[in-house]
């Protein structure tokens, strides 16, 4: 950096000159002067050699990990006089100790330790391995057992703290694991996580189990605990494995224990996050557990805890188990406890919620079947599945009476029903919504540009029809459409709207902001003419049937009219996703 600081100095000379003003010859002189040390300065620093570069190995290193590679004990043998050349190291900061400890056949590294006299035989690799960790992540268990025998700690751990003896069991090696014990090996010792040989038995179910009556006295103790507070007995019983499991409890292990967050096996007590292991087993789908523990867990606990195996079991997407707990008499409407509702953002309750949040037409039949209401919670699910797109889901609910004509209004108070809002960009939704019975009537209802000269028997009935409408919180049709991310829409929407509706009157709004479209000329035909008598039959009709019967094609089916004239009522020819 000579070169920067003769810069720096040369720039204060020059301003220094400039003050004194010095002559030209004296100026250009002292600038020669320090340029010119200053570019013998950058070629001496180019030329250094970096601190951290690495220098080249030397020939008989190259000879001898090639000799390892090939196995070639003979080659080992005859350069052990450069015992120098056995504590150099590779590109990735491997000995000749840590590549003869991964090699297959035992002679080669007893070749290269005896050469390996220099070393303490700890050294590690640039990722943090010991020679002892390299072997037992091999699998070699002839190579284990050598650097035991050659004074190899079975302590040192790798740079995730985990010890050998952990890594042995990881192998489902007990040939190994025991090696390592014989070996002084620490049972108890624990990684980052702490995390003990003893949780790796239970969590793998290696060939130790099948030895740990003849070596319980050479085990950790089974109670215990890792970073989570869970013991060995309940990682096995986590994973599975009944033959540890009873291994663990013949040895002392603890049934009662309870991990950090609460977890344990007692029916009836709950976690931290108010999880009972019903609630574990609906939820994972574990349908023999889930048997297991229904006639064991008290409904009492089920209650304190706040929701239902039925909110588990549906937000899992288990029908199985969905279905077991139907048939055991649960209740499909029970509601979640403000406490479980206040962790999510849309504050659901009901278990048919979660089924619509998923998106799982199964489950969501199912507790439909069983009698599941779709308006128990603060947005609807019906306005869930009609936001998300899932059109079979729509109408699902709808054909087991979802109110089509629902508000929510906490976010945006509207005149027109909510479901609007989320598919003014989604011509296929719109039809369904109309199709099934969605007030359109309501997107013209609207006071703008009321004249205070008309009659005033005419004002009264208009203003008794929307003063309900008139409220200065609720909005408008007109003014929700003219934001600008919807003007490009809004064309193809009213026009859609007008196959729903009878004679109906733009507002002046409107109407601006539709002359701008390309669906005026057709929009403006439409209201310039009387509706025809076919289709305000049709409205007729359809405002004296039900939604739920219209939605509903097995009660459509025992309406007493044609089949054509049925398809004309529900609006066949514009059953885009039923043709589908």
């Amino acid at each position: 950096m000579n070169h920067l600081v003769c810069k720096s100095v040369l720039r204060k000379q020059v301003n220094c000159s400039n003050i004194n003003r010095m002559n030209n010859f004296e100026q250009e002189e002292i600038n020669g002067e320090f340029m010119e040390f200053a570019i013998q300065e950058s070629i001496q620093d180019s030329y250094k050699q970096p601190r951290n570069r690495k220098e080249s190995n030397s020939k008989n290193f190259m000879k001898i990990m090639a000799a390892i590679h090939k196995g070639d004990v003979l080659s080992l043998q005859q350069h052990q006089q450069h015992q120098c050349c056995f504590i150099e190291r590779d590109s990735r900061g491997w000995l000749p100790l840590h590549s003869a400890a991964v090699h297959p056949h035992t002679q080669v590294l007893e070749a290269v330790l005896q050469a390996s006299t220099e070393l303490t035989l700890e050294e590690l690799t640039a990722n943090g391995d010991t020679a002892l960790i390299l072997a037992v992540e091999a699998g070699l268990v002839d190579n284990v057992t050598a650097l035991l025998k050659h004074g190899v700690s079975p302590h040192n751990t790798n740079d995730r703290n985990e010890s050998p003896l952990l890594l042995a069991v990881r192998q489902k090696s007990y040939e190994m694991a025991f090696a390592l014990i014989m070996g002084g090996a620490f049972v108890e010792q624990v990684c980052l996580k702490k995390w003990t040989a003893i949780h790796e038995v239970a969590k793998v179910n290696s060939g130790l189990s099948c030895h740990s009556d003849a070596s319980a006295s050479t085990w950790a103790k089974v109670t215990s605990r890792d970073g989570h507070g869970v013991t060995p007995l309940g990682i096995a019983a986590e994973h599975g494995n009944t033959e540890v499991l009873e291994i663990l409890i013949q040895h002392g292990g603890d049934v009662n224990a309870q991990a950090t967050n609460g977890d344990t096996v007692y029916p009836n007590v709950q976690s931290n996050a108010f999880q009972l292991p019903v609630h574990r087993a609906a939820y994972e789908g574990h349908i023999l557990a889930l048997r297991t523990l229904l006639p064991l867990t008290t409904k009492r606990a089920i209650r304190v805890s706040g929701h239902s195996p039925v909110h588990a079991a549906t937000d899992g997407g288990q029908p199985q188990c969905l279905q077991l707990l139907i048939d055991k008499g649960f209740n499909v409407n029970v509601l979640l406890e403000s406490h479980m509702s206040e962790n999510y953002g849309d504050l659901r309750r009901s278990p048919l919620y979660f089924a619509v949040c998923n998106g799982d037409m199964t489950c969501a039949q199912m507790l439909l079947e069983a009698g599941a209401r779709s308006d128990l919670d603060p947005l609807r699910c019906i306005l869930v599945a009609i936001r998300a797109e899932r059109y079979e889901l729509v109408r699902l609910l709808f054909s087991y009476g979802a109110d089509v004509n629902c508000y929510f209004n906490a976010i945006c108070h509207t005149v027109f029903p909510t479901g609007l809002q989320y598919c003014l960009k989604d011509p296929l939704m719109l039809r369904l919504l109309l199709n099934s019975g969605y007030d359109a009537n309501k997107c013209f209802q609207c006071c703008c540009g009321v004249s205070e000269e008309l009659d005033s028997t005419w004002a009264d009935l208009h203003n008794q029809a929307y003063q309900i409408y008139s409220q200065p919180e609720a909005i408008t049709f007109c003014e929700f459409v003219s934001v600008s991310c919807l003007k490009l829409h809004v064309g193809g929407v009213v026009r859609t709207l007008l196959d729903y509706v009878s004679q109906v009157n733009l507002c002046p709004k409107l109407q601006q902001i539709l002359e701008d479209r390309p669906e005026w000329e057709d929009i403006s035909s439409i209201l310039s003419s009387p509706r025809s008598l076919q289709h305000l039959c049709r409205l007729v009709l359809r405002g004296r049937i039900s939604p739920k019967i219209l939605n509903n094609p097995g009660a459509m089916s025992e309406v007493p009219l044609p089949p054509r004239v049925k398809n004309y009522l529900t609006y066949k020819e514009y059953d885009i996703i039923g043709d589908f």
